[in-house]
C-alpha cells in the first residue's frame, strides 16, 4: 500500500514538472511598428532574434508580429538604408522601433572610416578588406561608369561571373532543378522582379553578393543578391 502511494505521489510530481516545463517553453507573440525618422513605416525590414535572421518582415504599414520562445533575450531590426536597431525583450510583447531617436540604432556604415570602401553584406556595412565572403561593389559615383548606357551592361562587364538573361542576373551560373537560378534584386530596399531600367548616372552603388554572402536572405538569396542604391534615396 505504501509503495502504491509513493508511486502515485511520484507520478503526480512528474506530471506537474512536465506541465510547468511546457508552460515555460510556450511561445510568446511580440509585435510592434518600425518607423523612420519622418515617422513613416519602413517596409520589408527584417526581424532578427538574438542576432539571427528570421523569415518575418514588416508589412506595408511597418508592422511586424513574431512568435518566440522565452529563452530568447533580444529582438533586432535590419533595414535597407536606415541601419539596424536592437532591443532587450525583457518580457515585453509590444516593442516599437523608431529610427529617428532609438538609442539602440546602429548606423549601417559604422564599421567603416572615411576613405574606406564599405560593402553591404545584408547584416550591415563592413570594410571590404575584412570580408571573408564573395562580394563585389560598383561605386556609381565613379565617373568611369557614366559611359554605360544601362546598369545591365555595367554589372555584366564590371562583375566577374555575372550575366544578364531577360532582366534576370545570373551569378556564377547558379542553377537549381528547374534551370538557371536568378539573383535576388533589391533597389533602395524594394524587392524587384527584374533588373530595372535605371540610368547608370542615377546609381550610387551596386553590390553583388555571391554564395554564402547572400545567406541573410534565406532561400530568396540562393542565387545571390544584387543590391542597388540610387542617388535618389534619402540618407
Amino acid at each position: 500500500m505504501k509503495i502504491k502511494l509513493f508511486l502515485l505521489i511520484l507520478l503526480s510530481a512528474l506530471c506537474i514538472t512536465a506541465v510547468n516545463a511546457q508552460k515555460n517553453n510556450k511561445k510568446i507573440t511580440i509585435s510592434g511598428t518600425v518607423l523612420d525618422a519622418s515617422k513613416k513605416p519602413i517596409v520589408n525590414a527584417i526581424i532578427m532574434i538574438d542576432g539571427q535572421k528570421t523569415n518575418s518582415v514588416t508589412d506595408e504599414n511597418g508592422n511586424y508580429k513574431i512568435k518566440v520562445k522565452p529563452p530568447v533575450t533580444k529582438i533586432g531590426i535590419f533595414t535597407f538604408g536606415h541601419g539596424t536597431a536592437e532591443e532587450e525583450i525583457s518580457g515585453r510583447t509590444q516593442i516599437d522601433f523608431n529610427f529617428g531617436n532609438s538609442s539602440s540604432q546602429k548606423p549601417a556604415d559604422q564599421t567603416t572610416a572615411p576613405g574606406e570602401q564599405g560593402v553591404n553584406t545584408g547584416y550591415g556595412v563592413v570594410k571590404k578588406k575584412n570580408l571573408t565572403t564573395d562580394v563585389d561593389k560598383i561605386d556609381g559615383t565613379n565617373k568611369k561608369y557614366a559611359s554605360y548606357s544601362n546598369i545591365a551592361d555595367m554589372i555584366q562587364r564590371e562583375v566577374p561571373g555575372c550575366r544578364i538573361n531577360m532582366g534576370s542576373v545570373i551569378i556564377q551560373d547558379s542553377k537549381d532543378l528547374l534551370g538557371s537560378l536568378p539573383a535576388l534584386i533589391i533597389v533602395d530596399g524594394v524587392y524587384m522582379n527584374s533588373l530595372p531600367d535605371i540610368p547608370p548616372t542615377s546609381v550610387k552603388s551596386i553590390e553583388v553578393l555571391k554564395g554564402t554572402a547572400a545567406a541573410i536572405y534565406g532561400s530568396r538569396g540562393s542565387g545571390g543578391a544584387i543590391i542597388i542604391k540610387t542617388k535618389l534615396q534619402q540618407e
